[in-house]
């Protein structure tokens, strides 16, 4: 597994309780892969996973891709975020990718995925995040 900046930073609870954990990354391309786990708990009356929590996990994902592209000096606060939602997500292991498109001087582009364990496209992102300094941000 590469190191990455995340190896530095104390996992937040919002990650824990989304059952975060970085499976792969690629900080020179802009890349990163994460696993979540999507629990009973998180479901719907009819069985799925809730959106809401969907578009945490692809949050969650968009904005670390930033921080390791950037080796740990930038922290994002998300300005806008589209979710496409393109099949239901019954409850167990999820996939989640990144890629920045674009990292400017304040805002970054980030485009995200979130696959099931069966390989099934589940959701897709894009967002556009404020970019500040992590070393005055992160506690």
């Amino acid at each position: 597994m590469v190191k990455t900046a995340l190896d530095d930073f104390n996992m937040p609870p919002c990650a824990k309780l989304l059952g975060w954990r970085l499976l792969d990354a690629r900080p020179e391309e802009g890349w990163i892969k994460l696993g979540f786990e999507g629990k009973p708990e998180f479901c719907n009356p009819a069985g799925f996973i809730q959106g809401g929590l969907l578009s945490a996990m692809l949050d969650d994902t968009m904005g670390p891709a930033v921080l390791v592209t950037s080796e740990g000096r930038l922290y994002t606060t998300t300005v806008s975020m589209t979710v496409n939602f393109l099949a239901s997500a019954k409850p167990g292991p999820i996939v989640a990718e990144a890629k920045v498109t674009q990292l400017g001087k304040t805002i970054a582009f980030v485009e995200g995925r979130l696959t099931a364990e069966d390989g099934t496209l589940l959701a897709t992102a894009t967002a556009s995040e404020r970019l500040l300094d992590a070393a005055r941000v992160v506690l």
